[in-house]
């Protein structure tokens, strides 16, 4: 018999979100990922060890008795929300739980498990960052051992130190980073670059079965995403409130115009909307229960709350929004670009339909 979902956070989430919080503070300030993203390496490497390897944070989802801290995806969906809200540019989601979690589903990843869990190694999942879970996925040629082919749009590739590769055998392989050629795609979310990966005769080690490990890894990060747009709403709604309340016109704060306290009570709404959502999603997903659809109502409805609280910042921040130097305009192309990441909210409603055989006609 299933039992109702506790969305709430217990104290160990919150003194989990209280000690990431403290260290983006002082790690992840705004100026410094503006200026990162001006450059070629927009990835923070010393603050990825902070959280990986100083806070442990790399090996939430693996057990303990396979190197890792043996948490659950509602802790990683906390510190989702929080490197969210910073917009903070480290590969978190692509490495300690998508790629993580593909090797949890294979039956030779133990080793190199270990090495991601620790923050020794990062990794990252070979299928396009756009693909949904249970969408089709691109694979290479397998040719006498040797791996051939061409994979677009995977995230962080630039900062793997492995990727995962599906072939066309069927099998999920290792390949080292340094045995592949990486070319640079354009990327709206600066934070999150994308790159196109080229095999040509690359050996990899074979970890285990392709289709099962891919649509977990998939599904995990379709979950889990929800959390960091969550975080990238909750951002935009508390720095706009804060904006509204400081800055006057006709002698008045601009926070105590009707019109203005309507949009923003409505944005309100969708956000603890969204939060309901995303944490059902990192519940189901800790449980077992329900998974597949609580992951499919999440992404429908994460990705168009987190664009619209994106976009209503950078209006309602006036001609502050529209400059470079504040932060507004990362969080608006995050969201814009998650909301197409592990797909589309179209696509998740799609699937819902057939989940909870609600087709249309």
């Amino acid at each position: 018999m299933s039992t109702q979902p506790d969305l709430l956070y217990s104290e160990e989430e919150e003194a989990l979100r209280a000690a990431v919080r403290d260290l983006l503070t002082d790690h992840c300030d705004v100026a410094g990922v503006i200026a990162r993203v001006e450059s070629a390496s927009p990835h923070d490497p010393s603050l990825w060890k902070a959280l990986a390897d100083g806070m442990g944070l790399a090996g939430l989802l693996v057990p303990e008795d396979r190197g890792g801290q043996g948490a659950t995806p509602r802790e990683a969906a906390v510190v989702l929300e929080e490197l969210g809200r910073a917009v903070a540019p480290v590969p978190y989601l692509t490495s300690a739980v998508v790629a993580t979690e593909a090797l949890l589903a294979c039956e030779d990843g133990d080793e190199l498990l270990a090495g991601l869990a620790s923050g020794r190694r990062t990794g990252a999942l070979a299928v396009g960052l756009h693909t949904a879970p249970g969408a089709a996925f691109t694979t290479v040629r397998l040719e006498s051992g040797a791996l051939h082919g061409r994979l677009t749009g995977i995230a962080d590739a630039a900062v793997a130190d492995v990727l995962l590769v599906p072939a066309d055998d069927g099998g999920l392989y290792a390949v080292e980073a340094d045995a592949v050629t990486l070319t640079p795609q354009t990327s709206l979310d600066l934070t999150r670059p994308v790159a196109e990966v080229t095999l040509d005769g690359a050996r990899g080690h074979r970890l285990g079965d392709a289709e099962p490990a891919v649509r977990r890894a998939l599904r995990a990060g379709a979950g889990l995403l929800a959390s960091e747009q969550l975080g990238v709403a909750d951002w935009a709604l508390t720095e706009t409130v804060r904006y509204l309340k400081d800055r006057k016109q006709f002698n008045r704060p601009v926070g105590g115009f009707q019109a203005l306290k309507h949009r923003l009570a409505q944005l309100w709404l969708e956000v603890v909307h969204l939060r309901a959502a995303a944490r059902g999603a990192a519940d189901a997903l800790a449980t077992g229960e329900d998974a597949d659809v609580a992951v499919a109502v999440a992404q429908a409805y994460a990705a168009p709350v987190a664009v619209r609280a994106a976009e209503e910042a950078l209006q309602l921040h006036g001609g502050i929004g529209m400059t470079w130097e504040h932060p507004v305009h990362l969080y608006l192309k995050r969201a814009k670009a998650d909301s197409i990441a592990y797909g589309t909210a179209g696509a998740h409603r799609e699937a819902l339909a057939g989940l909870v055989d609600l087709r249309a006609p």
